[in-house]
């Protein structure tokens, strides 16, 4: 058995033996028509078809396959078949990941995740060089360098898109309506933070509010903003585009408006279930409200949008929103590789996991994401979702 053998089938069981820790089921993968009948036993019986798979692959593929390459494929796609956020990092990139450094890095100004396989733009930073190369919210990169987004792991992507001032990275970008990908070469920068945006609509009768990102600060300057108001402006909360952010801070603005119930619940098959309940000391304002959300909206800002939304706050106008809500473990492995494995998913009041259905809107407007590739959609005129939420805020009395 040769040494890159013999590592697949012990990271492979590795591997195996931390999901059965988790309480995690491998079953049904149904690999030449073999299907784990139960939870463990089915684990571990999948573990022999893995190896038996590879062992044919070692000794009857056209030519003699690179191992080590197969192995590591392997094990992307055993995680990455879980969701999106889960996955494997070699020892070479989970080495990179340990040591990158949390500040003063440049980035391109993007958000970004996997959908159907590739790396996806979530939302696009206002006066970023993504910005300035027309990067857009649903954009697909294909590729980053020479190397598909396929093929690598969302931690990884995110690691590539990072770097020094003043360095430079080539992607290829997939964009809605254009059969070719476009090749484009982006200068990484350190951008400030979008600024807090307010606006007065109505006769000064609306507060427009739009975070930008949801951070303690920001969070806070929110809260400055709802308390200097008069106890009847009604109030418009965009969150379109707003997807840094963590999720207690998240919360923590959905309780500025909520004064009772449950905001979220996060809960794991082996994860203490928390209970997100609202504060009725940190509540505000009472008036009438309605939250603009489009699917740049991720994380945090899904989480206040939906515990808005099921208190019966107000109306949430626009898109259906991305759908990320999640809680990472990493979990080291003997040869220096690791797991980052997600072990708990958030609800919203409704008991609907935000990570896999999202926030629906309660007054759809904009057009759905697979409108996209509709070479004969027609281009939206001005911002019909804020003419809306005005609309609906305008007809409800203070």
């Amino acid at each position: 058995m040769s040494r890159f053998f013999q590592r697949f089938v012990f990271v492979l069981a590795a591997s195996i033996f931390v999901a059965l820790g988790l309480g995690f089921t491998l079953g049904q993968f149904g690999f030449f028509g073999v299907h784990a009948g139960g939870e463990q036993d089915g684990a571990y019986r999948q573990m022999h078809v893995y190896a038996e798979v590879l062992k044919r692959i070692q000794s009857d593929y056209v030519t003699e396959p690179n191992i080590g390459a197969v192995t590591t494929g392997a094990l992307h796609g055993l995680l990455e078949s879980l969701d999106s956020d889960s996955s494997y990092l070699t020892p070479s990139e989970y080495k990179i990941y340990k040591e990158r450094p949390s500040t003063g890095v440049a980035q391109i100004g993007i958000t970004v995740s996997k959908r159907f396989g590739y790396a996806t733009v979530v939302s696009v930073l206002p006066g970023s060089p993504a910005e300035k190369e027309h990067l857009a919210d649903g954009d697909v990169i294909e590729s980053i360098g020479d190397q598909s987004t396929r093929e690598l792991s969302l931690a990884v992507i995110r690691l590539m898109l990072e770097g020094k001032p003043g360095t430079t990275v080539t992607m290829s970008v997939i964009r809605p309506r254009k059969s070719d990908p476009d090749k484009i070469t982006l200068t990484r920068t350190v951008a400030a933070p979008p600024a807090l945006s307010e606006q007065q609509y109505d006769n000064a009768s609306i507060l427009y509010l739009k975070p930008g990102e949801l951070t303690a600060a920001r969070v806070d300057e929110i809260a400055a903003k709802l308390k200097a108001a008069a106890k009847t402006q009604k109030v418009l909360l965009d969150l379109r585009d707003c997807s840094e952010g963590n999720a207690a801070d998240g919360l923590r603005l959905a309780n500025l408006f909520v004064n009772q119930g449950t905001l979220a619940t996060l809960e794991g098959q082996k994860f203490p279930t928390q209970t997100f309940t609202a504060d009725p000391a940190r509540f505000i304002t009472s008036a009438p409200m309605a939250v603009l959300v489009n699917r740049g909206t991720y994380g945090a800002a899904e989480l206040a949008a939906d515990a808005i939304k099921g208190a019966k706050r107000g109306d949430v106008v626009g898109e259906r929103t991305f759908g990320e809500g999640s809680v990472q473990k990493t979990i080291e492995l003997p040869d220096g590789a690791a797991l980052l494995l997600t072990v708990a998913k958030y609800e919203g009041p409704d008991g609907k996991k935000i990570q896999d259905e999202a926030v629906t809107p309660s007054v759809a407007v904009g057009k759905a994401a697979e409108d996209d590739f509709d070479v004969e959609a027609p281009p939206s005129k001005g911002d019909e979702p804020l003419d809306k939420a005005l609309e609906l805020l305008k007809a409800k009395n203070s």
